[in-house]
């Protein structure tokens, strides 16, 4: 097939010459497959050059970058933490209140155990009388001194026992 030379503005490309074959429809559907062909490339003599401004921009990324991981890391701390002292609080709530119901139980245990009719049946079960008249000594109680108090020996009176 002949070529000729064509020219527009400068611009020089060849051009077939004559009439043109029609075009047939390969079989594979129209569409050309593409092959890719490996071509190794040697750069071990390329040297990097050095970019202040390149390097000022990664700084500041990567101080940005840290300064972000950092305030994330405070918020997940506090978040934690605010979860974790929920929860020590509502078991100290639970505990208070099962300390309550067992002060409340133990307040009522010890209204039964003070109860004087209770008393006086233990005591004419374990064959106790009510004490006579002159049996039992009050003790006096000063009201006047208002810091401690030393023991005194006077008025005590020691009573044989018959056996």
């Amino acid at each position: 097939m002949a070529t000729q030379p064509m020219s527009r503005a400068g611009y020089a490309m060849w051009q077939p010459i004559g009439p043109q074959p029609a075009a047939k429809m390969p079989r594979w559907g129209g569409v050309t497959p593409e092959i890719y062909f490996n071509k190794a490339i040697d750069n071990s003599r390329l040297v990097k050059v050095a970019d202040p401004k390149r390097a000022k921009e990664m700084r500041m990324f990567s101080v940005s970058v840290a300064l972000l991981f950092v305030l994330c890391m405070v918020y997940a701390w506090q978040h934690l933490s605010s979860l974790e002292y929920g929860y020590k609080i509502e078991a100290q709530k639970i505990e208070r209140d099962a300390l309550l119901e067992q002060n409340r139980a133990l307040k009522l245990e010890d209204a039964s155990l003070r109860d004087p009719e209770r008393i006086e049946q233990l005591a004419t079960h374990l064959g106790l009388i009510a004490p006579h008249a002159g049996q039992v000594m009050h003790l006096e109680v000063s009201r006047e001194t208002s810091g401690p108090v030393m023991a005194k020996a006077s008025g005590i009176q020691v009573v044989e026992s018959w056996q």
